[in-house]
């Protein structure tokens, strides 16, 4: 401890007490260090920064666990630092997924630490979000890369294949007039179609030629009932068909199950 400078005031929220036990007696090997205050949930941790606000009791780091009865941590550090925005809250929890660090972060929490870093590491974390320093753990990190990866949009997992049946499918074709035209088996017609309304999130086959007319994804039919195989169909015509996109679509020629 630098001479002259008030030791840094901590505080431990966490429901098991084995935790704080542990972590209690952990910090007296840091004559810079201090514990002011224990709480079991969320919820104890509110109440008590209420009633030590501007007293020498008032904590300028909140060690937090997450998942706690009454009051979750997320919450806690929301309201905490809503009322007392000169605090430090660091997560110190054994969860590292993406969703509970992106939340954690959104409430306000400077650092986020897993409950297998060593007693060192907490103390430089304390000592580092005390002087408004942010600490992250590779394993958050990763979480919250992998997190912020952006999701492929609808349809861009479709195969060559899938395209192809999924133009018939708009077509109004049924699975013996796609296995005919492909000249591939039904069984197999029949999965591939199964595989498209599972990747479009589609409930039946009129709503996958709706989702493939609205995103483009058979804006250039190869193939279509009333025209011989390999003349392309324009893509007004299926636009027509199924109505424009922010209406309702005209569905009524498209068989709606996957068995048809």
């Amino acid at each position: 401890m630098v001479a002259g400078r008030d030791p840094i005031r901590v505080m431990i929220v966490d429901d098991h007490a084995v935790v704080r036990s542990g972590i209690r007696y952990s910090l007296l090997a840091f004559p810079d260090l201090q514990l002011v205050a224990e709480a079991g949930n969320g919820r104890e941790a509110v109440e008590l920064c209420a009633r030590v606000r501007g007293s020498s009791a008032m904590p300028e780091v909140i060690l937090m666990d997450l998942i706690m009865p009454e009051m979750d941590g997320v919450a806690a550090t929301t309201a905490i630092l809503e009322h007392h925005p000169e605090a430090q809250v660091l997560v110190l929890t054994s969860f590292g997924s993406s969703t509970l660090v992106q939340a954690a972060l959104r409430a306000g929490a400077i650092g986020y630490l897993l409950k297998d870093s060593t007693l060192k590491a907490l103390a430089d974390a304390i000592r580092a979000a005390h002087a408004g320093k942010r600490t992250l753990v590779p394993a958050a990190v990763r979480a919250l890369v992998e997190g912020i990866q952006p999701m492929p949009h609808l349809g861009d997992d479709l195969t060559d294949r899938e395209r192809e049946v999924l133009c018939l499918v708009v077509d109004g074709m049924s699975n013996p007039q796609i296995a005919c035209q492909l000249g591939i088996s039904l069984s197999t017609a029949r999965s591939h179609v199964s595989t498209i309304l599972s990747k479009l999130t589609a409930a039946n086959r009129a709503e996958a030629a709706a989702v493939a007319v609205q995103y483009g994804l058979a804006a250039h039919t190869k193939y279509s009932r009333a025209e011989p195989a390999g003349r392309p169909e324009d893509a007004s015509a299926s636009q027509s068909r199924y109505g424009d996109y922010g209406g309702q679509w005209d569905l009524r020629g498209v068989p709606a199950s996957v068995a048809d």
